[in-house]
């Protein structure tokens, strides 16, 4: 477990980002913004399979 802490210095004060009234860590922001770009491409990408299953539901009307 030591050498964990040889990696991480947490001796510093944090750095925070400041806007308005709302303060965040530097580490928050960039969470929030990666889990915004998630969320954003779950919404435009189609989902997996999705051509094949129309393929074969337009097959199926056919006959």
């Amino acid at each position: 477990m030591n050498a964990m802490g040889a990696v991480f210095n947490l001796n510093n004060p944090a750095h925070v980002v400041h806007w308005h009234f709302i303060n965040l860590t530097l580490s928050n922001v960039i969470v929030i913004g990666v889990m915004l770009v998630v969320f954003a491409l779950a919404i435009a990408l189609p989902f997996p399979g999705a051509a094949r299953r129309e393929a074969a539901r337009a097959a199926g009307s056919r006959s």
